[in-house]
């Protein structure tokens, strides 16, 4: 004899079905689509965050000769959010992430020094944590998990 669906378990999980205790708070439910699925891509968060990790190491290399080794990275990894604005079809991401390439590029340094290195770190590690955040690419039917390709 089985008590399958009876006990207060089963009672609790209609309630979640329902709609009721098993909704995330926040509004979660409208990053995802009717089966559960993500709704879009985060492609910016990866470069993003690794970009304010290197940003806040170069902040001891800024008078140094490894501050090249960061003006690199950096500019690269604008370029590669850019592109990831630009799939996004983000505009607006483009103009501070071409101007945080063309400002950290090593083959063309900009003379700054002192406090307007440390004004324009600061600046950057603040457009790459937004970058990060909001620059989503929405998934496209064929890339969505679980269906026939």
């Amino acid at each position: 004899m089985s008590n399958r669906g009876t006990g207060q378990g089963a009672r609790q999980g209609a309630g979640r079905r329902a709609g009721g205790a098993g909704r995330r708070a926040g509004g979660a439910g409208a990053n995802r689509d009717r089966y559960g699925a993500p709704a879009f891509r985060r492609l910016a968060l990866a470069p993003g965050l690794l970009a304010v990790i290197v940003l806040v190491a170069g902040f001891a290399l800024i008078e140094g000769s490894g501050f090249i080794v960061i003006r690199y990275a950096v500019a690269i990894l604008a370029l590669i959010i850019g592109y990831f604005a630009f799939q996004a079809k983000q505009w607006w991401w483009m103009p501070l992430l071409l101007a945080i390439a063309v400002i950290w590029n090593p083959v063309v340094p900009f003379g700054f020094a002192g406090i307007y290195w440390y004004g324009a770190q600061y600046l950057a590690i603040a457009v790459f944590i937004l970058t990060a955040i909001l620059i989503k690419v929405p998934l496209t039917e064929a890339e969505k998990p679980g269906r026939a390709r």
